[in-house]
């Protein structure tokens, strides 16, 4: 991806888009592939960092959704295992199978959740990743060595996906920039541009040069998120708001606490939540919650009672209480959830669905959905836009389109071997970049210097920093720790240690000053502290039973 190339074809006005996409979310990059691929021509405009928002603040699996087959939601639940397959087969050095243990405390968990698994392997049926089964209490134990052994009766295990987030955005960017699209990060949009009533495009600035534009276009998708109602108001004031905001955080913590590779699901806490203990990274994730927020923000953070509720859980399920001095990182995500019929009610009961909002001036929104299921989202979202701005129908080409990086399973396991393997960050650092990875070890081959770790805490090199500027259109210090790398979210207090050797790196290959090394800095620092768990509330931990 060339941010230059493609601002200066944004910027030019000359060219009249198909479709113009706002919003770099998992949502707006899967809508910008799909149009791409059909071969109309796309702009997509990013205020902040594709991803910047809940796309990269998820729990990290590609699934079906367990609990939406106990809502009786079989309806999502055999869409997302259709997508998770697909998924799994396009973008195969970012997805892999992992283990689910539901752990047993109670004699009649077993067959419930045991017949419930089963239901879930026959629906995914020849997109199904492994059978379930049912696990005494020695097997249970042999898969999650750290589980809370008091009471513990056995187990089901299921298999699901996982991936990672950020960098499956990033790879749909440059997909789509591939396919001919316009992609820009880092540039929002600051007004709709409309000819006779009817919405002819955006006005836009770039925030790095100031420089205000205007883009044309025949429909444009307002694909932001939770804040779709903003942009929805920008083009009839009366509009009422179509988003409902529920806030999901996740705690990060060493390996040991779960050195397994496999992950735990408890379909239901004390309060009726999901929890997940996935292993990601050499760390552990923990979460989430379901709590209901009146408003939308850029950089959400996790509430006292979430912080209390997740270390508490994660106290009740593994051997070794986990503390506040022990979490490595503590991120919030924020999803857009569908209102249906008002405003009562808590987030839990509204819609996971995607829902897709045409105005009368011709704003195509689209809001709602999951990572797992961002292509069918993209390709109703584009059938939909072909048809409102008169566009030549034409068939989706996304089903099977490998995405960027695309390497199969011996190659990336190949990759992995070459760099050491996971322990040595070998599995995540190569393996992630799938077909780049030969490049990326290229640059570090030619400069022993780029080959130098970041962080004696973290598995990134230096290397990878300057593959991050050149290729992947990382422009700030943040763009490189909390999405190009993922260290932000693995190891917080680290990653502020990291941010003077990033912002170095990052000013030789995009032309900073010192200044502007000082800038990134000091703002990469007061964000990353949000992350780093210091509430003295949640300290006391404890176990308590279940």
């Amino acid at each position: 991806m060339n941010r230059a190339a493609a601002m200066q074809r944004l910027a030019d006005g000359g060219e009249v888009f198909d479709l113009l996409v706002v919003g770099g979310g998992a949502t707006g990059l899967g809508v910008a592939v799909d149009a791409a691929a059909r071969g109309h021509r796309v702009a997509l405009l990013e205020r902040d960092d594709f991803a910047k928002g809940t796309s990269s603040r998820s729990t990290k699996l590609v699934h079906g959704g367990v609990r939406y087959l106990r809502q009786g939601n079989v309806s999502l639940v055999l869409e997302a295992l259709r997508e998770r397959g697909r998924l799994a087969r396009n973008a195969p050095h970012l997805v892999r199978d992992l283990a689910f243990v539901i752990p047993n405390y109670h004699w009649w968990e077993g067959p419930f959740y045991g017949i419930g698994m089963k239901v879930y392997d026959r629906m995914a049926g020849n997109l199904g990743l492994a059978p379930s089964r049912h696990l005494d209490r020695d097997e249970t134990v042999a898969h999650i060595p750290t589980i809370e052994t008091d009471g513990l009766t056995g187990g089901v295990i299921y298999h699901d996906g996982q991936f990672d987030d950020a960098r499956l955005a990033v790879n749909l960017a440059q997909t789509a920039a591939e396919l001919g699209a316009a992609v820009v990060n880092h540039c929002a949009v600051t007004g709709l541009v409309k000819e006779g009533g009817l919405v002819a495009g955006a006005e836009a600035r770039d925030a790095e040069t100031g420089r205000e534009f205007t883009v044309r276009a025949r429909c444009v998708v307002n694909a932001t998120g939770v804040f779709v109602d903003e942009l929805r108001r920008r083009d009839d004031a009366g509009a009422r708001p179509v988003v409902a905001v529920s806030q999901g955080i996740h705690l990060v913590l060493p390996k040991r606490f779960l050195p397994g590779r496999a992950a735990i699901m408890v379909p239901k806490t004390a309060d009726g939540r999901v929890l997940f203990a996935v292993p990601w990274h050499d760390r552990v994730v923990v979460g989430t919650t379901d709590t209901p927020l009146p408003g939308a923000s850029v950089e959400p953070r996790a509430l006292d009672e979430e912080r209390a509720f997740v270390l508490e859980h994660a106290c009740k399920y593994l051997t070794a209480d986990p503390t506040a001095d022990d979490v490595l990182s503590i991120y919030a995500g924020l999803r857009p959830l569908v209102k249906a019929g008002g405003d009562g009610g808590g987030t839990a009961a509204l819609s996971r669905d995607h829902t897709i909002l045409i105005g009368e001036s011709g704003l195509l929104t689209v809001t709602g959905g999951k990572w797992t299921t961002y292509r069918k989202m993209a390709e109703d979202v584009v059938d939909q836009a072909e048809t409102v701005a008169g566009l030549a129908s034409r068939a989706c080409r996304t089903h099977d389109l490998r995405i960027h990086g695309w390497a199969g399973p011996q190659e990336t396991a190949a990759m992995a071997g070459a760099a050491g393997g996971a322990g040595a960050g070998g599995e995540r650092w190569l393996g992630v970049y799938g077909a780049d990875a030969a490049a990326v070890e290229a640059l570090a081959e030619g400069d022993a210097s780029l080959g130098e770790r970041l962080h004696p805490a973290l598995p990134y090199r230096r290397c990878e920093v300057v593959w991050h500027a050149r290729r992947e259109m990382a422009r700030t210090v943040e763009d490189v720790l909390a999405r190009r790398t993922r260290a932000l979210l693995l190891d917080a207090r680290a990653s502020i240690e990291a941010a003077p050797a990033v912002a170095r790196l990052l000013a030789a290959e995009l032309g900073r000053d010192e200044a502007w090394v000082a800038a990134q800095v000091s703002a990469y620092t007061e964000l990353a502290r949000g992350y780093v768990f210091t509430d003295p509330a949640s300290r006391a931990g404890g176990r308590s039973g279940r």
